[in-house]
């Protein structure tokens, strides 16, 4: 499952703790006490709306932001904490054991879970989300399908049989032996439960999954949850309303209700954060200026890092007129010179962004960066490199574009509107690589339009796109590139390159010491570093607003992963 990122804003590995992450910036703290009642105004980053609201999901609509949504209303089987450790407290899951070899898990489940209507969550809801899972891997599923997961962690073709042994234990067999917290944390993670007993409908599963999917897109359609909180209502471009689910068996929500509100731009937005119309918020690196307005109002803005990478896209599947540029790597290295990532950061936002150099961020920190990497960018900024590069291959300058034989470095650039420093960022990148003789026309889109487009394999609109990325969260937290880098990626952009795929099958596969694990894992890291499937970018800070009337939002933020405990927040005062 690619989740999706603008640069706009958003707001694991329990068996080796030689994997763990190290903890970023804050720790859960004593719940701050506010009186029941009150209403959490949650801003989206601009121009970004929902669209999707079922638990499993297609490439089209696999955002960050539908993704938090949902899982307000379904508890996956696995709950990751700010750490990468696995919180079982809010998991579906209370255990998972597992063979030597990595070929056979047992998952057992809590029997304190329950649905909205009463009936409780069962293994039954787990076998039915996997054989939809199943039917809607397929290349032949029907629109608006296929999953977006299918290739990633095992799901579906690695996996012999997934049997319910009795209501609350579930036995999966693999052909294969795998890595068993990449297994964890990339395959079984994605089985989040769904109401069979009110989804489950047909007898026949593609009739099946053409009734969910003719309904994902209607947030009314779900009726039956288990999360904290269910939908009152849904308007685009306008704002999600969610509503405490009281029969919820964990830690219940006092807030009245949660709105998830739709913001034209970042202007829009900041204003709303100065109004109070909006209690939990963010504040472009363009409006730092802005930044005593809002403290003095008593508001807090604190910079939250994802553990994720961000990039520029190029379009290479095939059909794509630009494939057979894209394909050369010293094209995509004369591209990567060509970006200022440092400078970036430094002067679009102020500091509060990480020049990224591979698949692996250096913020927040953790055990998976490069040595090698973290001592060196192999290719930092340098316009005349890039220039002498292309020259060495035979381009030549003709009327300010690089030219060779037919063929122009002459591109269509998508990018996230909505914010001024996405803009700025990307009106950047088009300067400096007009210095190398490539010309690129820049073209804003929406968040989710762009998302569906980039998805989009048949789509070559576009040759180059900025503003997205990848969080490692759910499936991906045990980062190893497989659904993003390999040739069969389900969220890649038509990538292909053999060594990559024999490195990334390197860590999938069990070891006997966490040394050997990771010597693997660097291994991978450092050629996709250099290999430059995507164009590296900056890790940009959140920078999270919350106004005085709110509470619990940091501690409950899960920053690093994206995904909010939002039953953990109240509000006072409004």
């Amino acid at each position: 499952m690619k989740i999706n990122k603008s640069f706009a804003v958003t707001l694991a590995m329990v068996a080796s703790t030689s994997l763990l992450l190290a903890p970023t910036s804050f720790a859960a703290s004593k719940a701050a006490s506010a009186k029941s009642g009150g209403t959490i105004e949650y801003a989206l980053p601009s121009q970004t709306n929902l669209n999707w609201f079922l638990p499993v999901t297609n490439a089209a609509n696999d955002s960050v932001y539908n993704t938090q949504f949902v899982d307000q209303m379904y508890k996956p089987l696995l709950w990751i904490n700010n750490n990468y450790s696995i919180n079982w407290k809010s998991s579906i899951a209370s255990r998972i054991t597992y063979n030597p070899a990595g070929t056979i898990y047992h998952i057992f489940m809590n029997p304190k879970w329950k649905w909205s209507n009463g009936k409780p969550v069962t293994s039954q809801d787990v076998l039915f989300t996997w054989n939809v899972i199943k039917a809607a891997s397929a290349s032949n599923a029907p629109t608006p399908w296929p999953f977006v997961g299918a290739g990633t962690g095992n799901i579906p073709n690695g996996i012999k049989s997934v049997v319910a042994n009795n209501k609350y234990e579930l036995t999966i067999t693999l052909d294969k032996p795998a890595n068993q917290q990449w297994f964890m944390y990339n395959g079984i993670i994605q089985l989040t439960p769904m109401p069979s007993a009110v989804w489950n409908k047909y007898k026949n599963i593609t009739q099946e999954i053409k009734y969910l999917g003719a309904n994902a897109t209607n947030p009314m359609f779900d009726t039956v949850v288990d999360g904290p909180f269910k939908v009152q209502s849904g308007t685009p471009s306008q704002s999600w309303v969610l509503i405490p689910n009281k029969n919820y068996p964990g830690h219940k929500s006092t807030v009245n209700k949660v709105v998830f509100n739709f913001e034209a731009s970042n202007t829009a937005e900041l204003a709303a954060l100065k109004t109070g119309s909006i209690n939990v918020g963010y504040l472009d690196q363009s409006e730092l200026g802005s930044k005593g307005s809002l403290t003095s109002m008593g508001d807090s803005v604190t910079p939250e890092y994802p553990f994720g990478i961000f990039w520029t896209e190029m379009n290479m599947w095939p059909g794509s007129p630009s494939k057979s540029i894209f394909d050369q790597l010293y094209v995509r290295q004369a591209l990567q010179m060509g970006i200022d990532n440092a400078g970036i950061s430094k002067d679009i936002y102020k500091g509060y962004a990480v020049p990224i150099d591979g698949p692996i961020a250096t913020v927040p920190k953790t055990t998976f960066i490069s040595p090698t990497l973290a001592a060196k960018n192999p290719y930092p900024f340098n316009l005349a490199a890039g220039k002498r590069l292309l020259e060495a291959h035979g381009w030549k300058l003709q009327n300010g574009v690089m030219t060779k034989g037919n063929q122009k470095l002459k591109f269509t650039m998508m990018y996230v509107s909505g914010t001024t420093s996405s803009t700025d960022a990307a009106e950047i990148m088009q300067q400096d690589w007009a210095s190398e003789g490539v010309v690129v026309t820049l073209k804003p889109m929406p968040f989710s339009s762009f998302i569906s487009t980039t998805s989009d394999k048949t789509n070559h609109s576009w040759q180059l796109a900025v503003g997205s990325g990848w969080d490692y969260n759910g499936p991906g937290f045990y980062p190893t590139g497989g659904q993003l880098f390999a040739s069969t990626a389900p969220s890649g952009t038509g990538f292909s390159n053999v060594q990559e795929d024999k490195l990334i099958q390197a860590t999938h596969i069990p070891y006997a010491t966490s040394q050997q694990t990771m010597s693997h894992f660097f291994a991978y890291e450092n050629y996709t570093a250099n290999i430059l499937p995507f164009l590296w970018g900056q890790n940009v800070a959140t920078l999270v607003v919350t106004a005085p009337s709110v509470h619990n939002v940091l501690p409950y933020l899960d920053a690093a992963t994206a995904f909010p405990q939002m039953q953990y927040w109240t509000a006072s005062g409004n």
